[in-house]
């Protein structure tokens, strides 16, 4: 009786220590880490990809000639492909700008040369010049004046016409050349990091000074701008 008792504890002692190494928890960490640091490595692997494919195609990267052609085409239209909408009311006010002086300088030019035609002539009926002077002026005797007087004003207004048109053009030019330039300097590096390095570097040479070596070391100076 007491021998099978013995036995009886000896062999629950001996499951129980089965048991105790199957469930410990060194044991487990053994066996799952490997494991679940593997599903972490890939799953942080996979975010990574993630996120640089959606950064390469959310980066817009525009080209210069067809930012030339469209602004050609139309006028801010290589500022809109560049999508640089900022630069797009600069650049109608500049047109805005010169049609307005154009189409003033243009409206004042037909009329002084109207009237200087007007007082060039022999006609008393044509009279509209006394239309540029203050009302109930009266010119006579000063007629040869005011024909100069007109005449200066007639030219004045000619060049400042022909002025707007030079001003036209030149913003056209400009829109389409900022429209270039600005696609040729899309990829550009324009990140704080451009200043001096200092870093080690093998100088190769050929100089007797070096005892038969091919390099030797030495300190570069890199200087990004």
């Amino acid at each position: 009786m007491l021998l099978c008792l013995v036995v009886w504890i000896g062999g629950a002692f001996s499951l129980h220590a089965q048991e105790r190494e199957v469930v410990l928890p060194d044991s487990l960490d053994r066996i799952m880490l490997p494991d679940s640091a593997r599903i972490v490595e890939v799953s942080d692997s996979m975010l990574q990809a993630s996120i640089e494919s959606s950064v390469k195609r959310e980066r817009f990267v525009p080209d210069p000639i067809r930012s030339m052609w469209l602004g050609l085409v139309f006028p801010g239209g290589g500022q809109i492909y560049n999508r640089k909408y900022w630069k797009l009311p600069i650049i109608y006010g500049g047109f805005l700008g010169c049609v307005y002086a154009l189409t003033w300088n243009s409206q004042m030019l037909h009329d002084y040369s109207q009237a200087y035609l007007d007082i060039m002539d022999s006609d008393p009926n044509t009279k509209s010049y006394e239309k540029m002077l203050p009302i109930g002026y009266d010119i006579t005797g000063r007629e040869e004046r005011f024909k100069t007087i007109f005449k200066n004003k007639k030219n004045f207004f000619r060049r400042n016409r022909d002025l707007s048109i030079f001003a036209f053009a030149g913003v056209y030019l400009l829109a389409v050349i900022d429209a270039y330039v600005d696609g040729e300097l899309s990829t550009f590096d324009i990140s704080d990091d451009l200043s001096l390095h200092l870093e080690p570097t093998i100088i190769p040479t050929t100089s007797a000074k070096t005892l038969g070596r091919e390099a030797v070391p030495g300190v570069k100076f890199t200087l990004s701008y």
